[in-house]
């Protein structure tokens, strides 16, 4: 890699608020203003589910269903993207390339990692605990374990009352 370039520094987006709290974290610590200062260029991945894996039974009906499961699934990663470009723009970051990719969200993140080379993959953490974990799975957990390059997890800090 020449010296000049920069790394690439991935950030896993969805429609979630630990999503959000992770990609704004991100902008606040590793983006300065007008980002020419920053050593990484910038990518947003969002991971959107293939319809036939949001409708878990095929039965009678499910050919009527899917497009309009499509549609929405369309709908929910418009507006992902939309969110996290006006967060990238509020923070002056404007050399951000987002992507949109069909899949489970684990394997999109690992492979986006691949093709581009990254340095650093960035998600949020839904801070389930070890049951929800093994009965939901856990995205952060397995790109820590599977992604080919540094993962930070990050936290949102909980509230005390």
């Amino acid at each position: 890699m020449a010296t000049s370039e920069k790394q690439v520094m991935i950030v896993g987006i969805d429609d979630s608020e630990q999503s959000a709290y992770a990609l704004e974290w991100t902008l606040d610590h590793f983006f300065t203003p007008f980002a020419s200062n920053s050593p990484f260029k910038l990518f947003l991945v969002h991971a959107k589910p293939s319809p036939t894996s949001v409708l878990a039974l095929a039965g009678p009906g499910t050919a009527e269903v899917l497009p309009i499961v499509d549609a929405d699934l369309k709908r929910t990663a418009t507006m992902v993207i939309e969110k996290a470009k006006e967060t990238c723009q509020s923070k002056v970051v404007n050399d951000v390339t987002v992507a949109v990719v069909e899949g489970d969200a684990r394997n999109v993140l690992c492979d986006a990692v691949e093709k581009h080379h990254a340095s650093i993959l960035v998600v949020g953490s839904h801070g389930y605990g070890a049951i929800k974990r093994a009965v939901l799975g856990s995205v952060s957990d397995y790109c820590a374990h599977h992604a080919h390059c540094t993962v930070m997890i990050v936290k949102r800090p909980k509230i005390k009352h």
